[in-house]
């Protein structure tokens, strides 16, 4: 077994691939070094001495520079480095495109074929309220409902409940509204009731133009406020929408119509060596498919943005990057809060001292694909490939909009490990063989065998194979415990 990866061969660090004791032994280019102390796992190692001041290079960038002197075979951390990063920066468009090794393999997967052209990976009836004042209703009639029937050719009922709807102003009562309209629009959604109250800001009536033109047969309207009796009457219109989602059937479709999101949350240090990369080769390898993959956490672009600019397929997706970016730098400002002290206190337990650590890490999973298009929060995929979309890093509020741009499940890497999931499938996958041991019941692909005898070029035709399978029904851990929910990105004023 591998215990420790220079990942290029001018990095000067070395990532411990277990912890390794003091006095171990490590041969990095014929040179070797003594540990001078423990350096645990995921956690960096200098192999050279470093005077204050100096670079600290991962991945062949700089993630920070040194507080003080580190001698070689010592432990770099954020006690004794520092980001680079600070304020604003200026951008400029230098194009380097790389040469994509796949190809289209007409490849399949058993899905949902839509009136409209689009395809569901799940034939759901969801519960979705207009406002937070009839969450209460809404996870009533989904318990009543469920207590029916045997849901034959349902793969699940849920009421997806939030705080919302109500007394928003602005960005934030748009972005509400949208998020909830291209949820109510998902084609994993087989059938769709919406529960209003009457009196909320986001009034049902106002909300259905939102729709465009929609098969009434599947989505239908409960106002409370107008009804006798809106548990009977809401069941009465379940009734309704399950006769039509009940009778879909599973039918061979191309891989090509697959968008999947990515996400990384609960980061250690070797989530940019083994499941972040597996994540850029499935996405090089969906796109060349013809299908879409979108990044988020624009937080956690900051530090590597450039080398997202630079794969942009031109000047205008470019600029739109340069303002996603700078507009989520000036969040931060107009909130008085610093821009660049982004690792958690997980993320430090598990190797990571600054952003740029991090987001070079996490970029990875984009691949090396062109960059396509980029969305504003509450938009919609629209072109094939790869798309960048503007949403924070927090976990369920990123997860949710990658779910709600269109995208039919999410890949979610962590080394710290989660078991929370959006309202598609939300597949997690372990940065280390530890927590996938540890967490069976979080955890479904273990990315951790990289760092041991695994290469790259046998897990990740596997892991295709198993993400294919849950497109095709295969459920994942966060479906099988029903850990399904939704977040709202907050920016403003409640009234």
């Amino acid at each position: 077994m591998n215990t420790y990866i220079q990942i290029t061969a001018s990095d000067n660090v070395a990532v411990a691939l277990a912890t390794l004791p003091r006095g171990f032994q490590i041969d990095v280019n014929g040179k070797q070094i003594t540990l001078e102390e423990d350096i645990p796992s995921g956690h960096k190692v200098a192999l050279t001495d470093l005077n204050t001041g100096d670079m600290v290079i991962k991945y062949g960038f700089p993630i920070g520079h040194t507080l003080h002197e580190i001698p070689a075979g010592h432990w770099v951390n954020e006690k004794n480095m520092s980001t680079n990063l600070s304020g604003i920066t200026d951008y400029q468009y230098t194009p380097e495109f790389r040469k994509q090794v796949y190809k289209d393999e007409h490849r399949t997967f058993m899905g949902y074929a839509r009136e409209n052209g689009d395809v569901g990976i799940r034939n759901e009836i969801w519960i979705i309220p207009t406002v937070g004042c009839v969450n209460g209703i809404a996870r009533e009639l989904a318990e009543r409902f469920k207590t029916r029937h045997d849901c034959s050719g349902i793969d699940a009922i849920v009421a997806f409940t939030h705080n919302y709807g109500c007394s928003q102003l602005g960005d934030d009562h748009e972005n509400t509204r949208k998020i909830l309209r291209n949820m109510v629009l998902h084609p994993n959604a087989g059938g769709v009731l919406i529960v209003g109250l009457g009196c909320e800001n986001n009034q049902p009536d106002e909300f259905r133009k939102i729709l465009g033109p929609y098969d009434e047969s599947r989505i239908k309207f409960l106002v409370a406020q107008n009804s006798e009796n809106e548990i009977e009457e809401g069941l009465a219109l379940l009734e309704e929408i399950y006769v039509v989602a009940g009778s879909d059937k599973r039918t061979e479709q191309p891989m090509g119509k697959l968008r999947v999101g990515l996400k990384c949350g609960g980061s250690d240090g070797l989530s940019g060596i083994t499941a972040n990369p597996l994540l850029g080769v499935f996405s090089d390898y969906l796109v060349a498919q013809g299908g879409s993959t979108v990044l988020t956490e624009v937080p956690e672009m900051f530090g590597a943005e450039t080398l997202l600019m630079n794969r942009c397929k031109n000047a205008e997706v470019f600029e739109r990057t340069v303002r996603m970016i700078n507009n989520f730098k000036d969040y931060f400002l107009r909130n008085n809060q610093p821009i660049y002290e982004n690792p958690s206190p997980g993320n430090k337990a598990g190797g990571i001292s600054t952003l740029e650590e991090k987001s070079l890490g996490c970029t990875q999973k984009s691949g090396s694909s062109v960059v396509q298009d980029v969305l504003e929060y509450g938009g919609r995929i629209s072109e094939a490939g790869l798309t960048l979309l503007s949403a924070p890093g927090n976990d369920l509020v990123a997860s949710t909009a990658l779910a709600a741009s269109g995208c039919h499940l999410v890949l979610f890497t962590t080394g710290r490990g989660t078991p929370f999931g959006t309202f598609v499938p939300t597949l997690k996958i372990s940065t280390n063989s530890n927590l996938y041991q540890r967490k069976k019941e979080w955890i479904d692909f273990d990315a951790g065998q990289l760092a041991g005898s695994e290469t790259m070029e046998t897990l990740a035709p596997r892991f295709i194979d198993y993400v294919l399978s849950v497109a095709g029904g295969k459920p994942v851990q966060n479906e099988i415990k029903s850990y399904r929910e939704i977040a709202i990105f907050k920016q403003g004023v409640t009234l």
